[in-house]
């Protein structure tokens, strides 16, 4: 079962990265790609080695034996920090009277050292330090790689480390940091962090050798201190010994399986699958652009130079009329075109590439194609439902010259200027003839899975779906969803304990109350205030199970790493059936936002106010983006209810997951698929969900996205 992945279906083909050192200044080091644990991490076989992962890299461990399976899904957030979610079932642990216990718990490590040549990585991490605590340890480790060892074939991983807690409970060589450790009881709840324990108590050696002997065969042995105590003392399987061994096929590029003998008792199976963001399941693919039609200079040809055009009524007419087909047919929209003797302004949307680089280079080319030469600067301004993200002023010159320059992206980059756009086309814009009205919609099957209920773990609930929107004038918008369900169990799923206003759990009672339901329906009107301010209002049934009005006012200049923004909301609880009542729960509900820009990829928001339970808090978003459009990030919420309000977990947090179609397909798309992983939902820190918050619709068009993206301008 991949537990946690939200229902994607991932296609798993991209080839795994070999882990190099960067340093050209510094001796390099080959080292064969990490493997994966038990526990999903980089490591033998049930102790963790030092290695990372490549950057970027996902990595999916399904384990089994004794009575355990574990499902655990890594991120290598950055290339130091390795980070984990991880599912388990524990068979006859006869433990709140299920018959297989399942807990939740998130791992991290740090790469402390990387490898060089005579020095090891060195690695410092901690197991399962949120959760109820069955896994909770920590280590310390260390791990070099040797070609040809002894002379033998292929290359051999040496790892050897010290560990606390399950890593130190046998085999134990003292308590340099600390004698006693204290014992774990994380009550009623679970999800709170055991700060005291760490590195404390015991500490225990452990180590392990891996020898690769070819690319598709390779074998493990460890000592693992590890001594299972509740495990064994409940029954669950039987230890006679601290020594571990195994084979491992590497069946394809991206899947591994392995077959161990464990602590002298039980037979265990692993299968790993890995693949990274940054390489495409499909490689991706792009038509050629239209080629730049050069000006003759104007020593060569004064008169074509000449500005009387620019005095004629239907010049403007005339001018869109040959520029927007080929737009069109690019897949990119005009939204409006100004031109005068010597500039031209186009705001333009693009129905087909997400990257707005793209956009940018063919707009620029179509404008080159089929202005008059006088026209010698384009403000190209990038448009997201009706929103003037920024302005690109290109000159018509560096389109003709650059293209074939060394480093062309780059050089065209420095020669162009972005800056925050006017919140309308300048005087004298004609809008494009495809612009307003627009009506669209989507027929299809839509799939509501649920995860981790003790006594089914994965539910899910599929069905058709009917999506209409309607966009009558710029920033205007009418949008609604109807869903029929033909299938599913969430309805069968466990009824609310929470002692909260119940505005998330009572998800089952939504889900029995009937079969076809208004998932949404609202208006909204969004636009831009000034210079760099955005404002948004929506109105209606605005989620599965709130409707109300939302409003929300964001300052983020399109140079600046930094976002600001406020919003409100009055939201009103929808009846079980989700038709048109209402249920009597209402609440005032709203959030003071920072966003910010860390670079290479990173970003950190902040948002502070008030949730649908009327609780007050904070909740904290770290999130990486790659130029592809894959998002990955994690959250969680601080309110003013306390863990044992807040039930199972003690505090809401997640993990987020974006994933770009294109990556699938191979083609240019705007659509994402998205999820959110959450080990339980209750009802403290939860937040209104709205369509089109303005952060996320505009921050595409900034600095930062388009100079990811800017190595493609040319295609």
């Amino acid at each position: 079962m991949l537990a946690g992945l939200g229902g994607l279906s991932v296609a798993l083909t991209t080839s795994l990265a070999v882990a190099q050192n960067s340093d050209a200044q510094k001796p390099k080091v080959v080292t064969s790609a990490p493997t994966l644990n038990f526990y999903g991490l980089p490591g033998v076989i049930d102790t963790p080695s030092a290695e990372a992962l490549p950057d970027g890299q996902f990595a999916l461990g399904i384990s089994h034996f004794g009575g355990q399976t574990r499902t655990t899904v890594s991120f290598q957030f950055s290339p130091r920090i390795t980070a984990s979610f991880r599912y388990i079932g524990i068979q006859n642990w006869n433990s709140d009277g299920f018959e297989t216990y399942r807990d939740r718990s998130f791992d991290f490590r740090y790469l402390l050292l990387k490898e060089r040549q005579y020095r090891p990585a060195v690695s410092v991490g901690l197991q399962d330090f949120a959760g109820t605590g069955i896994y909770a340890g920590e280590y310390l480790v260390a791990t070099k790689n040797f070609i040809r060892p002894f002379r033998l074939p292929g290359r051999a991983k040496v790892t050897a480390g010290l560990g606390w807690g399950r890593l130190a409970s046998s085999g134990s060589i003292g308590s340099p940091l600390g004698e006693n450790r204290p014992v774990f009881n994380p009550g009623d709840t679970g999800g709170e962090l055991a700060v005291d324990q760490w590195f404390r108590g015991p500490v225990s050696p452990f180590g392990g050798i891996e020898w690769q002997y070819n690319d598709r065969l390779g074998f493990k042995l460890e000592y693992s201190p590890d001594a299972y105590v509740a495990e064994t003392s409940r029954g669950v399987f039987e230890r006679d010994s601290r020594v571990n061994f195994g084979v491992e096929y590497q069946w394809t590029n991206a899947i591994r399986l392995g077959a161990y003998y464990l602590y002298g008792s039980e037979i265990g199976v692993n299968a790993q699958i890995q693949f990274n963001p940054k390489r495409p399941a499909t490689p991706f693919t792009v038509a050629g652009p239209r080629p730049i039609i050069v000006r003759p200079s104007r020593a060569e040809n004064p008169a074509s130079y000449d500005t009387a055009w620019a005095a004629s009524q239907s010049a403007p007419m005339i001018l869109r009329d040959v520029v927007e087909p080929e737009l069109t047919e690019d897949g990119i929209r005009l939204e409006s075109l100004q031109v005068t003797a010597n500039r031209a302004e186009a705001r333009v949307s693009s129905t087909r590439y997400s990257n707005l680089a793209i956009v940018i280079g063919r707009t620029a080319r179509a404008l080159a194609r089929q202005l008059p030469p006088s026209v010698e600067f384009f403000d190209i301004v990038l448009m997201n439902e009706g929103l003037a993200m920024s302005n690109v002023t290109i000159a018509r010159r560096d389109i003709e010259t650059l293209e074939f320059q060394p480093n062309a992206a780059n050089a065209l980059l420095a020669a162009s200027d972005l800056s925050d756009a006017a919140p309308r086309p300048a005087t004298g814009a004609i809008d494009g003839s495809l612009a307003y009205p627009r009506f669209s919609y989507a027929l299809g099957p839509y799939f509501r899975p649920s995860y981790f209920d003790p006594d089914r773990p994965l539910r899910l609930e599929v069905g058709l779906s009917a999506q209409a929107q309607y966009r009558f004038a710029p920033g205007w918008l009418l949008s609604g969803e109807v869903r029929h369900r033909l299938a599913g169990n969430l309805d069968s799923g466990r009824l609310s304990n929470s002692v909260l206003p119940r505005v998330r759990t009572d998800a089952v009672l939504y889900a029995q109350a009937g079969d076809t339901t208004i998932e949404n329906l609202f208006v909204s009107r969004q636009w831009k205030t000034g210079k760099n301010t955005y404002a948004r209002v929506t109105a209606g049934y605005l989620e599965q199970f709130f409707g109300g009005v939302s409003a929300e006012f964001l300052w983020k200049p399109a140079t600046s790493r930094l976002g600001l923004g406020i919003e409100a909301n009055y939201a009103r609880q929808r009846d079980f059936d989700q038709q048109f009542g209402f249920q009597d729960y209402d609440v005032a509900t709203g959030h003071i936002s920072a966003y910010y820009d860390l670079g290479k990829g990173y970003y950190g928001q902040l948002d502070v106010g008030r949730y649908l339970a009327g609780d007050v808090g904070a909740t904290f978003t770290l999130e990486r983006q790659f130029a592809n459009g894959w998002r990955v990030g994690g959250f969680f919420t601080l309110t003013d209810v306390s863990s044992e309000e807040f039930g199972e977990g003690s505090f809401d947090k997640g993990i987020n997951i974006t994933i770009p179609t294109s990556w699938f397909i191979g083609e240019p798309s705007r659509q994402t698929v998205s999820t959110t992983i959450r080990p339980i939902q209750r009802d403290g820190g939860a937040r209104l969900s709205v369509s089109g918050r303005l952060y996320e619709q505009i921050r595409s068009g900034h600095i930062t996205d388009l100079n990811a993206d800017w190595g493609r301008v040319w295609e």
